[in-house]
Order: C-alpha cells, then structure tokens, then sequence
C-alpha cells in the first residue's frame, strides 16, 4: 500500500515546520497536493511558510504555533489531532545541545527530552488510534543517526534520538499489515540544522561538506521512503557509513572519538 492520497478533509501534519527539514516535508506533502497542518513556535515564519504554500501548490494550510516542549500546549495540539483525520503525521520538531551535562542549563535539558522525545511519543499516540480505524496513514519520526550510539558532550540529544529511532522502529513492526506506514528518518548532517551554542565556522571545519545533505534532499528521500513503508530512512551513503559504524564499531574506541569531536564543537 502507498500512502493515502490527498483528500479535502484530510490534513498532513508537519511539526518543526518553519524551517529546515520540517520546511522541506511540509513544502514536499504540499507539492504533492496534500493539506496541511504546520506548527512551531515561530508563527511569523509558519504564515509566511503557508502563504507561500498555498499560492504556489493551492492547497489548505492551518497554521498552529506551538511549543512542543511545553506540556499544556503539546495536549492542546495533542488533544485536536486526536478529533482530525490526519493521513500523515511528520514528527519532526527537535532541537541539540552541545557540551558536558554538567554544565548545561539543567532547565533547558528538560525541555530537550520533552521536545525530542515526549513531543514526538504523544502526537503519534494521538493520531494512531485514527489511522488504525481507517486502515490508512502514514507516521513519519525524525531520529538521527546520533541516536545509535552514546555521544558525551552531546548526550541529552543522543538520548532522545536513541528513543525516537526505538520506538519508531518499534511501532513500525507493530502495525505492519494494518494499512499504517511508519518509517524512521535518521539523516547525518543536514545543512538546515543548528545548534546555538556551534558556530557555522567550527562545524564546517570539524564536519566535512561530503557528509553534509540539504533539507530538501532528506525530506524527499524520507517521504519516498514512508510511501514504501520503509523501516528507516538515512539519506546519503556518508551518512549511512556513519550509521552503520555507530551501530556496529565496538564503543570502547568509537565512543571516546566520538565525543573528542563533539567537545571540539563545543569549544572545550
């Protein structure tokens, strides 16, 4: 089964749309004719990101701004997509800290896990139950190749992404046959992603360009991919070296290499 083509009373949802990979799948579903829903915090950026749309693809696009790692506003988005039809979920939404736990904002590592992790776990235990009924739907989560391996200096992401690519993979297995594809997005690199705290020269200089791929690249990679219903999605072959030797490398000798990069990033 492919995905389900677009319908007037449908909606795709995109969190993390306003910029990025999450501006990517959004502008990709809508070049395919499917309705949106979109929402981050910026709204000023997800109404220009709909205008935009829906001039260029004449399609539907709801604008809901929301911060995913606050709790009572996940449950209010949580809460609506739970009473939509939603045909496809892209749970993108995601930030990155870079440097020891230690020193950290201890405030702002709590928001990460509620972000990249709890924001990710309860939109798809809202729109699930829908699809399953309708035998027809497709969820796609945005992991990381980070999250196949501990990373120091970058372990409240590694952490969360871990969770995502499980739990993804996971659920994939579970609703196999049911008509619902799950497919995981678990890209290197992406040209469109910041972190606060790295500046661009530094990540440049410790990330060379052939590991790098564009927003674009990964979010039509990704959605071919959960239109097949596959497992997991890593765009680029630099990418999937990466992946594999996390998975496989013995952690002993990875892990410590691994996170000397990390604190290079972090200026350490």
């Amino acid at each position: 089964m492919s995905l389900p083509v677009p319908h007037p009373d449908a909606r795709a949802v995109v969190t993390g749309a306003s910029h990025g990979i999450g501006e990517a799948l959004a502008s990709e579903l809508a070049a395919r004719g499917h309705n949106l829903i979109i929402t981050s915090r910026r709204e000023e950026l997800l109404n220009d990101l709909a205008g935009r749309l829906t001039d260029r693809h004449n399609v539907t696009v709801e604008v809901r701004p929301a911060d995913l790692a606050d709790a009572a506003q996940r449950a209010e988005l949580r809460d609506e997509l739970a009473t939509r039809n939603i045909s496809v979920l892209c749970a993108n939404a995601g930030a990155a800290t870079i440097g020891p736990v230690a020193q950290l904002d201890a405030a702002g590592e709590r928001a990460l896990v509620q972000l990249n992790a709890a924001g990710v776990h309860d939109l798809v235990l809202a729109v699930l139950p829908g699809m399953l009924e309708r035998r027809s739907g497709g969820i796609l989560m945005s992991g990381s190749t980070a999250g196949n391996a501990p990373i120091p200096n970058n372990a409240t992401y590694a952490a969360t992404k871990a969770f995502v690519n499980s739990f993804s993979e996971s659920l994939h297995h579970e609703v196999r046959g049911s008509g619902v594809h799950v497919t995981l997005l678990a890209p290197g690199p992406v040209r469109t992603f910041t972190v606060e705290s790295v500046d661009e020269a530094t990540s440049s200089r410790l990330v060379p360009d052939y590991l790098w791929v564009s927003g674009e690249h990964a979010a039509k990679a990704a959605l071919d991919g959960l239109a097949r219903n596959k497992t997991r999605v890593v765009p680029g072959g630099p990418a999937k070296i990466m992946s594999l030797t996390n998975q496989y490398a013995p952690r002993r000798i990875s892990v410590p290499i691994i996170g000397r990069v990390y604190g290079q990033l972090a200026g350490l």
